[in-house]
């Protein structure tokens, strides 16, 4: 399929005004990487950039995450949906606590279609799990276009539901587990705490949302403002969920558990933390699933860091607003771990 196959995509028309600004660092930092950063992914280069990235993305492995002794790591092979294949977990705690520790259950980003569960553990354990003293699940979903809807969402519900069940073979907490993820673990996370609900499986504490890829309708006003400017801009956006949902992309009866932007009942969730920035093409849909929940009844926190483009704590993470984005989360995390 080419990009002039994609079904038209309804919404605002394009922006006249000018886009938000970058934070000046990030700006410097995005300079300095070059064009490559914001080339989009369209459906003719999509193979070619996921063998791209599976090639330099890292992968480390058990030993290395394992960090000379700080942390006790396994990868685990678990019973997946009746019908899917056996899903791969990473399990990972501070070594020499003897008690059972709450839980992050993480999903990876990489807009469904890139992305793997390790690469992600170095940056959770050295940030959360030693600090926070918790344990750490990553989770390696299989990814679009070879696995579509409802596939990936599956595989975290199958993890989900085993790491629970298994607890005290993890030394977990059962009842302290947040979920989360970002970018399109986030969107994952959304739609697991969904899924989760209306299923009747275990119940976490808190959704942690980082930038969240959560509507694939795609056409807010700031997918349309921040095009061709974002590191993931709606053209990406749009190749993305295409690999992801195929021929019921656009479907006017797309499930919420698809795509959780699209839910009419936000009731019933547990808390939530989200945070996007004010230059990203995730901006608008982000914040109105943050008050989709406060109109719910529920609880949310939203962060809207200003000038942040798409994965901004990436791409730049020792700059002043990344080092913000962190701290806030972990007060967040710190708190719903102490309720």
């Amino acid at each position: 399929m080419s990009a002039a196959d994609l079904p038209p995509e309804p919404g605002p028309a394009a922006p006249t005004g000018a886009a938000p600004p970058f934070d000046p660092e990030l700006a410097a930092a995005l300079a300095a990487l070059g064009g490559g950063a914001r080339e989009p992914i369209t459906p003719e280069n999509l193979a070619v950039r996921q063998a791209l990235d599976v090639a330099a993305r890292p992968r480390p492995t058990v030993r290395e995450l394992e960090a000379d002794g700080r942390f006790e790591v396994a990868e685990l092979r678990v019973p997946g949906a009746p019908d899917g294949p056996d899903v791969t977990l990473v399990s990972a705690r501070p070594a020499g606590i003897p008690r059972p520790l709450p839980l992050l259950y993480y999903l990876h980003g990489g807009g469904m279609i890139m992305g793997n569960a390790r690469s992600v553990l170095p940056q959770l354990l050295r940030e959360w799990a030693l600090p926070l003293e918790l344990a750490v699940i990553s989770v390696e979903y299989r990814l679009a276009p070879r696995t579509r809807y409802p596939g990936p969402l599956e595989d975290c519900y199958a993890g989900f539901v085993w790491a629970a069940a298994h607890a005290a073979r993890l030394g977990i907490d059962a009842d302290r587990i947040v979920i989360g993820g970002k970018s399109a673990g986030g969107g994952l996370a959304a739609a697991l705490a969904l899924l989760a609900r209306d299923r009747g499986g275990p119940v976490p504490i808190g959704q942690l949302l980082l930038c969240p890829m959560l509507d694939d309708r795609n056409d807010t006003f700031s997918s349309h403002q921040m095009a061709g400017l974002d590191t993931w801009d709606r053209t990406s956006n749009a190749t993305a969920w295409q690999a992801l949902l195929g021929d019921r992309y656009g479907a006017a009866d797309l499930p919420p558990y698809a795509a959780p932007a699209r839910a009419a009942d936000l009731s019933g969730l547990p808390p939530a933390y989200l945070d996007v920035g004010s230059a990203e093409t995730f901006r608008d849909e982000d914040v109105a699933y943050a008050q989709a929940l406060w109109r719910a009844g529920g609880e949310a926190e939203l962060h809207v860091w200003p000038g942040g483009f798409h994965g901004f704590d990436t791409f730049a993470p020792r700059s002043a607003l990344a080092r913000d984005a962190r701290d806030a989360r972990s007060r967040w995390l710190r708190r719903i771990l102490a309720r």
